[in-house]
């Protein structure tokens, strides 16, 4: 499965970088190509995506979730995708935001921008909005505090 692997450096304490993580419903506001999240109960996300005019619709599974630490997901349904992204405090307003991203393409666009490292591409202008969401607001919209544990799962 491709990878895409992204980071950056963000002006704001760990803790909010982090909170503004998981305000998944936020996402359209800073992820281009991300429609809509709907957040299904703490583990669960439906996502509406439209990227180089493919529409998606899928599910997603949070396997691990630390404050301030970390968030790992996979799909559960419609696109093959996984990820996580980790939080690190490099000063008390610096925060480094690593994310790594595997994703399947479906179909011959999907495939054609792989090939051409759109998907990589994608996560950097993303993490950019994000640095840029986050550090223009001067604070997170809001904030889950909760964990989920790998295989706490249903």
């Amino acid at each position: 499965m491709p990878t895409a692997q992204e980071s950056i450096d963000v002006a704001v304490p760990v803790r909010a970088a982090y909170n503004q993580w998981t305000q998944f419903e936020e996402f359209p506001r800073f992820m281009s190509g991300v429609e809509s999240i709907t957040q299904l109960d703490d583990a669960h996300l439906h996502w509406k995506t439209k990227v180089a005019g493919v529409q998606r619709e899928f599910d997603t599974e949070i396997d691990e979730q630390r404050p301030d630490e970390r968030i790992a997901w996979h799909s559960t349904s419609g696109t093959k995708q996984a990820g996580v992204v980790t939080f690190h405090r490099l000063g008390d307003n610096l925060t480094r935001v690593m994310l790594q991203l595997e994703m399947e393409p479906e179909g011959l666009v999907e495939t054609v921008g792989d090939t051409l490292g759109l998907v990589a591409h994608q996560a950097k202008q993303d993490m950019r909005h994000f640095k840029e969401f986050i550090e223009s607001r001067g604070a997170e919209t809001g904030s889950w505090r909760g964990s989920v544990e790998r295989g706490a799962g249903p």
